[in-house]
Protein backbone atom coordinates (compact mmCIF):
# COMPACT_ATOMS: atom_id res chain seq x y z
CA UNK A 1 0.00 0.00 0.00
CA UNK A 2 1.49 3.07 -1.22
CA UNK A 3 1.66 6.57 1.08
CA UNK A 4 0.63 8.63 -1.87
CA UNK A 5 -2.39 6.42 -2.53
CA UNK A 6 -4.00 6.37 1.12
CA UNK A 7 -2.93 10.40 0.47
CA UNK A 8 -5.44 10.37 -2.71
CA UNK A 9 -7.66 8.34 -1.28
CA UNK A 10 -7.90 11.12 1.82
CA UNK A 11 -8.33 13.76 0.26
CA UNK A 12 -10.99 12.39 -2.04
CA UNK A 13 -12.78 10.90 0.82
CA UNK A 14 -13.27 13.78 2.44
CA UNK A 15 -14.04 16.08 -0.49
CA UNK A 16 -15.94 13.65 -2.61
CA UNK A 17 -14.56 14.64 -5.60
CA UNK A 18 -12.06 12.92 -7.62
CA UNK A 19 -10.67 16.54 -9.39
CA UNK A 20 -10.76 18.53 -6.27
CA UNK A 21 -8.42 15.99 -4.78
CA UNK A 22 -5.96 16.22 -7.81
CA UNK A 23 -6.33 19.99 -7.67
CA UNK A 24 -5.15 19.89 -3.63
CA UNK A 25 -2.51 17.54 -4.22
CA UNK A 26 -1.05 18.84 -7.94
CA UNK A 27 -1.76 15.65 -9.66
CA UNK A 28 -4.15 15.22 -12.84
CA UNK A 29 -7.52 14.26 -12.33
CA UNK A 30 -6.49 10.28 -13.86
CA UNK A 31 -3.72 10.32 -11.34
CA UNK A 32 -6.30 10.48 -8.39
CA UNK A 33 -8.52 7.61 -10.37
CA UNK A 34 -5.67 5.59 -10.84
CA UNK A 35 -4.09 5.68 -7.58
CA UNK A 36 -8.03 4.89 -6.31
CA UNK A 37 -8.19 2.01 -9.02
CA UNK A 38 -4.50 0.55 -7.50
CA UNK A 39 -5.60 0.64 -3.55
CA UNK A 40 -9.19 -0.85 -5.01
CA UNK A 41 -7.37 -3.62 -6.63
CA UNK A 42 -5.17 -4.19 -3.76
CA UNK A 43 -7.31 -4.73 -1.29
CA UNK A 44 -10.40 -6.16 -3.39
CA UNK A 45 -13.20 -3.95 -2.37
CA UNK A 46 -14.73 -1.10 -3.89
CA UNK A 47 -13.75 1.86 -1.86
CA UNK A 48 -16.22 4.42 -3.47
CA UNK A 49 -19.65 4.64 -5.40
CA UNK A 50 -19.46 6.42 -8.06
CA UNK A 51 -22.50 8.42 -8.62
CA UNK A 52 -22.08 11.45 -11.65
CA UNK A 53 -19.30 13.14 -10.29
CA UNK A 54 -20.17 12.50 -6.24
CA UNK A 55 -18.28 9.95 -4.93
CA UNK A 56 -19.38 8.35 -1.95
CA UNK A 57 -17.56 6.11 0.68
CA UNK A 58 -18.75 2.54 0.42
CA UNK A 59 -18.46 0.66 3.70
CA UNK A 60 -15.36 -0.48 2.61
CA UNK A 61 -14.00 2.77 2.30
CA UNK A 62 -15.38 4.30 5.88
CA UNK A 63 -13.19 1.02 7.51
CA UNK A 64 -10.00 2.09 5.09
CA UNK A 65 -11.24 6.01 6.16
CA UNK A 66 -10.76 4.96 9.54
CA UNK A 67 -7.89 3.51 9.23
CA UNK A 68 -5.64 5.71 7.26
CA UNK A 69 -6.38 8.89 9.50
CA UNK A 70 -4.93 6.74 12.20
Amino acid sequence: MEFRNLLSFLRAAELGNFTQAAQELGYVQSAITTHIQQLEAEIGVPLFERIGRKNILTPYGQQLLTYANQ
